[in-house]
């Protein structure tokens, strides 16, 4: 880290073992994710009517190139964090897992599912048992009956939306479809 690790108490009075275990986590964060340029963590122990113990918060404001991670572990789901310690396990844990992404989205390897190729049929010779989807750039893709799943060649009618896995080869009438899926006729197509 290009900045010192600051910890703040809240509503707790200070603790060198509890300031030890977020400095302890903070070197790990840091070895593992060494972009991080600033670190702050607050602990704070809200006092609760009608309750024996205090349930920790653990806030962490990472600085990163271009970004600050808030990481706010102040509504858990369980009363585990009646403990200090694992309030402070949860939100390291969680700050590793932000870092984790943030690192990947700015690596591009955040995975973005394409649209499939989808189009209209619009040609079919029924007693020849192929047609033609045009795709949005109006390239015609040959298809065969049985390319099309769940029988579903009889069904189909001119401008049918569909969805088509291209196939590696074309054949001998251009692009061809090896997989040809039927859309529901209230289906709309983006794109």
């Amino acid at each position: 880290m290009q900045l010192p690790l600051q910890v703040t108490f809240r509503d707790i009075d200070p603790s060198e073992a509890v300031e030890a275990r977020i400095r302890e986590r903070a070197e790990r964060l840091d070895r593992f994710h060494e972009r991080i340029m600033g670190c702050r963590v607050r602990v704070a122990a809200p006092r609760r009517q009608g309750r024996k113990g205090h349930i920790y918060q653990i806030r962490i404001e990472l600085t990163v190139p271009g970004d600050t991670l808030i990481i706010n572990r102040a509504h858990p789901v369980s009363q585990s964090h009646e403990d200090v310690y694992v309030a402070i396990r949860d939100a390291f844990d969680a700050a590793e897992r932000q870092l984790d992404a943030q690192s990947k989205r700015q690596q591009g390897e955040i995975k973005t599912h394409a649209t499939p190729p989808h189009g209209r049929v619009s040609r079919l010779f029924r007693d020849q048992n192929y047609g033609f989807i045009t795709d949005s750039e109006g390239t015609e893709i040959y298809f065969h009956a049985n390319s099309v799943t769940n029988d579903g060649f009889p069904r189909l009618e001119f401008g049918s939306e569909v969805r088509y896995t291209a196939a590696e080869r074309e054949s001998e009438k251009g692009p061809q479809a090896s997989t040809v899926h039927v859309l529901a006729k209230n289906h709309h197509i983006v794109g």
